[in-house]
């Protein structure tokens, strides 16, 4: 498989759970358009953008072991107290994966059951 048509799955992959290309552009920091290219694979996200790109998917990956698919979307856009109110989206388009990541792994070990 090529580089492009892997990006191009991770990002159908990501929206197959509800994440619109509008949240994909704000946390890359790219161009609707431009996720749009990479969705059809005519295009690789450059390197600042695939990182971003691959912590949103990281992200994802390890929320959908702890809870259901249907609210991850909606989770990413609240606005959590543990990032000062911000959401998870703004967060990672701030480059606070660190932040995100540790509080999906408070999700992760059940603290908050």
């Amino acid at each position: 498989m090529s580089a492009l048509a892997t990006y191009s799955n991770e990002i159908k992959r990501v929206r197959s759970l509800g994440i619109e290309p509008v949240d994909i552009a704000r946390v890359t920091g790219a161009a609707r358009a431009t996720v749009g290219s990479w969705m059809r694979a005519t295009r690789r996200p450059g390197a600042a953008h695939r990182q971003r790109l691959m912590e949103l998917v990281a992200i994802v990956d390890r929320l959908n072991p702890v809870m259901d698919e249907d609210y991850i979307a909606l989770w990413l856009q609240k606005p959590q107290p543990a990032l000062d109110e911000a959401s998870p989206l703004d967060a990672l388009s701030a480059g606070r994966y660190r932040d995100v990541s540790r509080l999906v792994a408070e999700l992760e070990n059940d603290s908050f059951s």
